[in-house]
């Protein structure tokens, strides 16, 4: 076990160190376009069984304003398997779920997938050692990492 925590921890780091990381938002480079990475993230959250509530596309509500926004779009997901064990926790956790994906273009062109790290969140509500959170987290890094990979 504490073999697998240290792969876990060297994967997250590796991830990490291509990605953006700041009050618990995980930023990853992808390599797909914006469009292809979440038409992937969401695949691949529905094999999962993840519920999909909702797909946002902020750039064409720019656009109905006659605004610009690069490429920016973000899935509502989730699934009580998940949720409900770490509302447990703290039940004010509840403010953070369901689960949402953030696909973005920087000014650069690069492609970003974004996502509120659950164990951020869960010490965020005074609930640091939920261990819903550390699970969660661990499939949204698989997921995240499946995605960015071609």
């Amino acid at each position: 076990m504490k073999a697998l925590n240290s792969i876990f921890g060297l994967a997250i780091l590796f991830v990490i160190s291509n990605a953006n990381a700041a009050d618990g938002v995980i930023s990853v480079k992808s390599p797909l376009s914006a469009k292809a990475t979440m038409d992937k993230f969401e695949q691949l959250a529905k094999s999962k069984d993840l519920t999909i509530f909702a797909r946002i596309d902020h750039a064409a509500g720019a656009k109905k304003v006659n605004k610009e926004l690069n490429p920016t779009e973000v899935l509502i997901f989730g699934n009580p398997k998940g949720g409900t064990p770490l509302m447990q926790c703290a039940q004010t956790i509840g403010i953070d779920l369901p689960l949402k994906a953030l696909v973005w273009k920087d000014a650069q062109s690069q492609v970003w997938l974004s996502y509120n790290d659950p164990v951020y969140i869960a010490t965020r509500h005074n609930a640091a050692n939920c261990p819903a959170a550390k699970k969660i987290s661990k499939v949204l890094h698989t997921l995240v990492t499946t995605t960015v990979t071609q």
